[in-house]
This record gives structure tokens, sequence and C-alpha cells, in this order.
């Protein structure tokens, strides 16, 4: 059994699915939020003790915090919690800047610490196979990935549909490429009058070598879709998220010959990957309270998120902001 030595500090709207998760998985301890009478209701909810981050930061019983705070205090409460000795789970993004990014990493280094970020796709059993097909060269050589992540939901005041979405994009791309692009194009829409802030981005990005990536994100979409589609030159690959587990990863063989110079295309019938069904936050949380156990670094360390961190503001830039 895990240790229950965890405290999720932030209970609002993400924050309280961390919780729920957290407690699923038995490494719940405490639960904190600004808001004291949250941290009361949901301390009686799970039967676990409600305190103030303070509190936490002091409680040895505690070994690792996991913060759902606004992006903003990343920074400031994660350096904290590393220097008071609790390895840090931090949602994405990391941090609002490189220069944050850089003194978490410091902390954590000069701390022993674990820093991790969520970046939850990552921890997807659809994504972690489609890692595995790619590392033992199934669908070949990658060529090219893109990834749509569109909706009609949840429009945010306080950051653009790039910075919403795309984190999660721009991980697994990086991920599956290996190494950050060379060359990035971007375009933001802001499509209500309302507000200045982007409903719709798009984002290209050429990582050399042959290899190009594609990101659609938008929250102005009469359908959900959230699909990640990896082209190599021996097969291509969709993760459909909206679909059920049994159809949430298909693989076809598909590939393009020439003959007498003329494409030739080679057409395989799509085939579903048999999945493990789970939920990618629980496992999200289990693999944070191992690496606390364990001292191994996480799969999103701080490194793989200041990463991202870099390619979103050079999506920025690009995009003229």
């Amino acid at each position: 059994m895990p240790a229950k030595n965890i405290a999720v500090i932030g209970c609002g709207y993400w924050g309280q699915n961390i919780v729920r998760s957290a407690a699923d998985a038995g490494i719940l301890y405490a639960v904190s939020d600004a808001d004291a009478a949250r941290t009361q209701s949901f301390a009686e909810k799970y039967a676990v003790k409600g305190l103030t981050f303070e509190e936490a930061l002091n409680d040895n019983a505690v070994a690792g915090v996991m913060l759902a705070v606004p992006a903003p205090l990343h920074a400031s409460m994660a350096i904290a919690a590393m220097k008071a000795g609790k390895h840090v789970f931090v949602e994405k993004p990391i941090a609002l800047s490189m220069d944050e990014a850089a003194d978490m990493i410091a902390a954590a280094n000069k701390a022993d610490r674990i820093l991790m970020v969520g970046h939850l796709l990552q921890y997807h059993p659809a994504f972690l196979a489609l890692k595995k097909m790619m590392a033992d060269g199934t669908l070949g050589t990658l060529r090219h990935i893109h990834s749509n992540r569109l909706n009609f939901g949840k429009i945010r005041t306080e950051e653009n549909v790039f910075w919403s979405f795309a984190p999660h994009d721009v991980s697994m791309i990086l991920a599956l490429a290996g190494r950050e692009p060379i060359k990035i194009e971007a375009s933001y829409t802001a499509d209500l009058p309302q507000s200045q802030l982007a409903s719709t981005a798009i984002a290209h990005f050429d990582f050399g070598e042959g290899l190009t990536a594609h990101i659609h994100v938008s929250w102005l979409n009469p359908f959900k879709e959230q699909k990640l589609v990896v082209v190599g030159t021996k097969g291509m690959a969709v993760f459909d998220d909206t679909q059920g587990w049994d159809k949430k990863l298909s693989v076809a063989m598909n590939s393009v010959t020439f003959e007498n110079g003329q494409p030739v295309l080679n057409k395989g019938e799509p085939q579903f990957v048999p999945l493990a069904q789970s939920e990618p936050l629980k496992d999200e949380c289990i693999h944070f309270a191992a690496c606390v156990a364990s001292g191994q670094p996480p799969r999103t360390d701080g490194a793989e998120a200041a990463r991202v961190l870099k390619v979103m503001q050079a999506c920025d830039k690009a995009a003229g902001l």
C-alpha cells in the first residue's frame, strides 16, 4: 500500500479532482484551501486533516504536496514547500516565466526534492502505448504529428485558449519528437468581441530532419475533439480521447511508396489497440507518490516542464504577443 502522506493544496475547479484521485489512490493525508470553509468541507468528506498551507509545511507527516493553485503562485509556493523539505507536484504550467521555472528546478536540486508537473496525458495508457510503438519502430520514422483539442466548453478569463489547452499537446509532441523544434509559427485569434484573449490558436513546429507538427486548439468549436495523430513512414496512429476505451488508440499500417516517380498509397485496415482501462489522474497521483517514496525522477519533471514552457512562450512570441 502507498504511504498516506500527501497534502493537496487547492480544492477548487481542478484541485477537487486531484483530491478525489489522491484519496482513491490511498495517498491523501490532508487538504488545504485558501477558503477555510472549503478546507473543512473537503477534510470532512475524505476523512483527512484540514490544514493551512503553512501547517502542511510544518507537519512532519506530510512528505509531499500537490499544488492546484493559480499559476502566478506556482513558483513561490513550490519553492517554499521544497525549502521545508517537501516533495512537490505542481499543476501545469510549471510557472509563468523561464526564470521562475529555473528557480524552481534549482530549489528542487538544492533540497534534493522531487519536482513534478501535471502534464496529465503523459500518464494516459493510450499515450504510453503510442510512445512504446514509436520506440519499438512499429510506425517507422516519425514524420508528422498533429493534435486537435477543440470544444464548446469552459471559456477562461485569466488565460487564452493556447495556455489553457495546448500545454498537454506540446508535452506529448516533445515527448514523441525527443527534441525541441527549430522553428515555430503561430496564430492566435480573439473571436469574442468582449474579450481580448485568444479563443482559437494554431501553431506549427519544424523539428528539422523532416519532422513537423501542428496544434489546433479552440473553445469555440461546435463539437468536442481531442485527437492526436502520429504519422510515421510505416504506419499511422490515432489517439482519440473522446472514444471509449476499446477505441481510444488505433493503428493503420499506411505508407507511401513511389513507382516510376509516382506516389502509391499503401492502405492498411485500422486496428484498435487493447488498453487497460484506468484513470490517468489517479495514475499521475500514484506516480508522484511512487517517486516520493523511491526518490526516482518523475516522468514529467521540472526539466521537461521547462521545455514545454519554453515552447509555449515561443508560440506567444510567434503569434505577436
